[in-house]
């Protein structure tokens, strides 16, 4: 890449940033939208348990169907090739 498009390049990332950093003011944040109707906050638990329980129980669940319902029979490692010892020493025997 040459000097004048990584400037280019460059200049488009920092004007990209710039523009999102001016159109995403914090103090919008401050004035509920019309027909914003918070409902309660969630517990401790409750959070952890829709946040960190809930996702690793999915990804548990989803691992052992697939492992349950893997239809296949190659699932041991392959055997090192140890066979050159035993032709070695039947070489030598004869």
């Amino acid at each position: 890449m040459d000097k004048k498009n990584a400037l280019r390049a460059g200049a488009l990332a920092a004007g990209t940033t710039l523009m999102m950093l001016l159109m995403s003011s914090p103090a919008l944040a401050v004035t509920p939208d019309d027909g914003d109707d918070p409902g309660p906050g969630l517990s401790v638990i409750e959070t952890l348990g829709l946040y960190v329980v809930a996702p690793i129980g999915l990804f548990l669940l989803i691992a052992g169907l697939v492992w349950v319902l893997d239809g296949s029979t190659d699932r041991h490692p392959k055997a090192k090739a140890k066979g050159n010892a035993k032709t070695k020493a039947a070489v030598k025997a004869s």
